[in-house]
């Protein structure tokens, strides 16, 4: 009798595992699962001018959770999709939206007037922001993410790209930095799921 009880116990003590692991949980911490990278406990912080000259930094968007984009306007392919997607997910939270922020950070103030950014995260989303720094600030916040990115020639002087890490740093709504999510990780389905999970955990 003594066997089968314990047998039992085990059994039930499975399935509550299993049924937590469905939910996305974390069996021992309760804590959800994330298909971003982990990156909870670095402390990464930007201070930098927007497009209208005001200072801005991670701790004016507390309440939301930002998404941080490094990147440029003349970008082919990586930036304009990944803020594309950064607006179809503020569109599927529905009223949840709102509490989303986009932010870009250019890599290149010298072809990234405060005009050209604005008109650029506009066309996306008006309500996301575009960050501007000197380039010795840019280097400086880029350094501190661990963010490459390099000038890659080009036919003219004023017609070279930039090769840059391609990923967003995602905040949760206290304003700290909780994952890294890789460019083409798995479209705007994925990282909503992440996003939702950040704002029910407050």
């Amino acid at each position: 009798m003594a066997d089968r009880r314990s047998l039992l116990t085990s059994l039930g003590a499975g399935a509550l595992l299993a049924a937590c692991d469905k939910l996305g949980l974390s069996p021992t911490a309760g804590k959800p699962s994330f298909s971003g990278v982990d990156i909870t406990g670095a402390d990464y912080q930007y201070t930098l001018p927007d497009v209208d000259g005001r200072m801005r930094s991670n701790a004016d968007f507390k309440g939301k959770v930002t998404v941080v984009f490094f990147g440029y306007t003349q970008c082919p392919d990586v930036c304009p999709t990944t803020m594309a997607e950064l607006a179809q997910v503020k569109k599927a939270l529905g009223p949840d939206g709102e509490r989303l922020q986009g932010v870009f950070i250019t890599i290149d103030p010298e072809r990234d007037t405060a005009g050209v950014l604005k008109s650029y995260v506009g066309a996306f989303d008006p309500g996301f922001v575009a960050l501007r720094g000197t380039p010795e600030q840019t280097a400086a916040t880029a350094k501190a993410f661990k963010v490459f990115y390099a000038k890659s020639p080009g036919k003219t002087p004023g017609s070279y790209t930039m090769d840059h890490t391609a990923g967003s740093y995602v905040f949760d709504p206290q304003g700290r930095v909780r994952l890294f999510e890789r460019y083409g990780g798995g479209g705007p389905q994925v990282l909503a799921a992440d996003i939702r999970a950040l704002l029910k955990s407050g």
